[in-house]
């Protein structure tokens, strides 16, 4: 059983991949991917560089450089998304093999990437763009408008929706949350049996 785990950052994602690595799953975070291969990618980095000059230094790549850049041009966002794509697949692949029993892949990009091909079944967890945001600041220690900017370029909420097969949505407190979560898992059989079912869309 391979669960794909998607949404707008701020959304609360994580809470969902925790509970999976607590019950034994092998839980692949796409943003700390990309996080390893900054450091260990010097493909990945001269890539970057070349299409996004000065976002580089010896220190490494300058996320909030970069992040201004791409969060006000959708263009730029699409360009930086077709360098890192490829490389984070690979890398998810190559952690897949051999095929655990029960996995999860966190990736706001899911779809786009084609990483959803290679899960059993798909979640979307969604929040309000207010809560998005507070959270954002706190964990993060960005500016409201640089959060703003971030989740403004990324896909609202229905479109996540439309293309899972559950809706989480964190509109509570992070306990209530963990709750809903484990029993999303407990009733989609995921905990418990790790096999797939046929199942339709819903909200939990």
């Amino acid at each position: 059983m391979i669960l794909g785990i998607t949404g707008g950052t701020g959304c609360g994602k994580t809470t969902l991949l925790e509970l999976i690595r607590e019950h034994g799953g092998l839980t692949l975070d796409c943003d700390a991917i990309y996080h390893d291969l900054l450091s260990s990618d010097r493909a990945l980095l001269d890539a970057i560089a070349a299409r996004f000059p000065g976002t580089v230094t010896e220190d490494g790549l300058n996320r909030k450089a970069l992040g201004a850049i791409v969060f006000a041009d959708p263009q730029a966002l699409s360009d930086l998304n077709a360098i890192t794509h490829k490389a984070i697949v690979a890398e998810v692949r190559r952690r897949l093999t051999p095929t655990p029993k029960l996995a999860a892949i966190d990736a706001i990009a899911l779809f786009e990437s084609g990483l959803a091909g290679l899960c059993d079944i798909t979640v979307a967890v969604t929040a309000p763009e207010e809560q998005r945001i507070s959270r954002l600041m706190a964990r993060d220690g960005i500016s409201e408008a640089y959060a703003r900017s971030r989740i403004r370029a990324q896909h609202d909420g229905a479109w996540f929706r439309a293309r899972c097969d559950f809706v989480l949505q964190n509109n509570t407190t992070s306990d209530a949350f963990r709750k809903e979560c484990l029993a999303f898992l407990k009733k989609a059989s995921i905990i418990e049996t790790n096999t797939a079912k046929e199942i339709n869309n819903h909200d939990y």
